[in-house]
Order: structure tokens, then sequence, then C-alpha cells
């Protein structure tokens, strides 16, 4: 086990599953937790459970990561409290059954399984590089190797299909985390992503439906949350990765990712699109 007294971790989507295995074995570490989820009742309880075994102190953020106002709320009251972040551990995410928009108007899958670590992430980023050496951890997946970028239609208006859209965001993960790297290369912070396994926890039962049925039916088969834990902590806390960056890892080794993933032009192509879309970019901020 890592050493990570006296370093602060924020995990979001930490009230079930692989989020809060990792804040279990983070704290076990002496790790000061943030834990950011979207149901505050969800949370008190995987608070207790947290500090039950072994963290002290930990602190809980309620926001929805795929409302942009409650990511910037979350950030702000973060950097209120919090002086440094030695690790963003971007864990939320959802296998959304139907296709909806969120309150700004962006369909779901995509809203919080990836501009929902990218609003969140830019927003922390000058904490971040104070108080580097630090890390950034994006949750990707497996399911990225057969998906695309749909750069003409990235919200999926016409022809969305729920592993489609799943697919997408999470190649997206990969995209923008390669380009994060490379551009906080010489600044301390590093960013990395992973593919968690195949987990029984309440992960695609949030929306109920027939997929609900099926991840039950699967259960069996699947690995434990603190095994899926495995790869993300390993990532946020081992000197074994101290200064490595930009890379896809799985069962905590580095794995190559699909074709796409490694494209020149996508990272900074997903970038900008983001920018757009989060209002963080010049051209969105003056429209």
């Amino acid at each position: 086990m890592a050493d990570m007294n006296g370093k602060t971790v924020l995990i979001t989507g930490a009230n079930q599953g692989i989020g809060k295995e990792s804040a279990i074995a983070l704290g076990k570490m002496g790790a000061k937790l943030v834990l950011v989820c979207r149901s505050e009742e969800k949370g008190r309880a995987a608070v207790k459970d947290v500090e039950d075994a072994g963290a002290k102190g930990v602190e809980l953020l309620v926001g929805d990561m795929s409302k942009q106002a409650d990511v910037r709320r979350v950030a702000q009251e973060f950097l209120a409290k919090h002086a440094r972040l030695d690790v963003l551990l971007n864990n939320a995410g959802a296998l959304v059954t139907s296709r909806k928009e969120t309150a700004d108007g962006i369909e779901e899958t995509f809203a919080i399984n990836h501009l929902g670590y990218f609003l969140l992430t830019n927003l922390l980023l000058d904490v971040l590089k104070k108080s580097a050496p630090a890390r950034i951890v994006n949750v990707a997946s497996e399911a990225h190797r057969g998906a695309k970028v749909r750069w003409d239609d990235i919200q999926l208006k016409d022809g969305w299909s729920q592993f489609g859209a799943y697919g997408q965001s999470k190649l997206c993960n990969i995209l923008f985390t390669r380009e994060l790297a490379r551009r906080l290369e010489g600044t301390g912070v590093t960013a990395n992503c992973l593919h968690p396994g195949v987990i029984a926890s309440g992960f695609g039962q949030t929306y109920g439906g027939f997929m609900s049925f099926v991840v039950k039916l699967a259960h069996p088969f699947m690995i434990t949350p603190e095994k899926g834990a495995r790869t993300q902590v390993y990532l946020a806390s081992s000197p074994e990765v101290e200064g490595v960056t930009g890379k896809y890892f799985d069962k905590c080794k580095e794995r190559t990712p699909n074709k796409i993933a490694q494209e020149s032009d996508g990272p900074a192509r997903l970038w900008a699109l983001s920018e757009e879309l989060t209002g963080l970019s010049p051209k969105a901020a003056a429209a």
C-alpha cells in the first residue's frame, strides 16, 4: 500500500461500486477524501461506510455530473475549502437506456461520461498544478474498442443506440486523457485512463428496464467492485506510475487502445468541441 497521508483526493460517483471501493482503499492509505455524489442520502451512507473502513474526516459534495451548473458549484465548493488537490479521480459514469438530453441540452451519456470529466478537470486544473506532483485518473472502458466518434453528430441525434453512445463516450475519455496529458507536459500533473473490468455493482441499473435485468443476470460472472477499483487506485497512488502520463491501463498494466483512440487529430478536435459545449472557449463565452 502506498502512503497517501497528507494527500487530498476527490472522487466523483463515489456512493457505490468502484468509486466507493476506491475511496475505501485510498482512505486506508491515509488520504483525505472528498466524495462527489449525486444523492445526498446515498452520499452520506457512503461516507459512513468509508469512514467505518478506516478513513478519517471524509467530506461529501453533492452534485449531478450531468448538469454543468452542478459541476461548477462542486468545483467552487471544493476550492473554497481546499488549497491543494493531489488526485482527481473522474469515476462517475452511466449506461443510459434511452436518448435523453440534460438541462444543458446535451445528450445524457456524453454529458455524464465525458463532459462532466472535462469541465470539472478544467475548473480544478490550477489547484492541481499548484499541488504538483498531482494525478488525474479518468475511468474509461474496453467498450471503446468497437466505437467511433461521430464528429458530424457527436450527440447522436440520429441513430442513437445505448451501446453506441456509451462506447463513444468511453473513447472520448481516452482522447481527452491524451490531450490533457499533452497540455500538462512540464507541470508535474499526470493524466491517465483505464478499463476497470466488468463489475458487479449498481452500474447499469440506475434507469431500470431490460438492461438492468440483463446486468443482474450477469452478476455471477462479473468481478467485485473491490477488484474493479484496483487499477484506478494503482494509478492514483502507486510510485510505479509516477511521471507516467497519457496512457491507457487495464489490470494495472499499460495497454494499447483502438486505432481511433491513437489518431493524431482526435484529441485536439474533441478538446475544442468540449470547450464550446461547456462554455469554456473564448468563442462560447462571446456568444
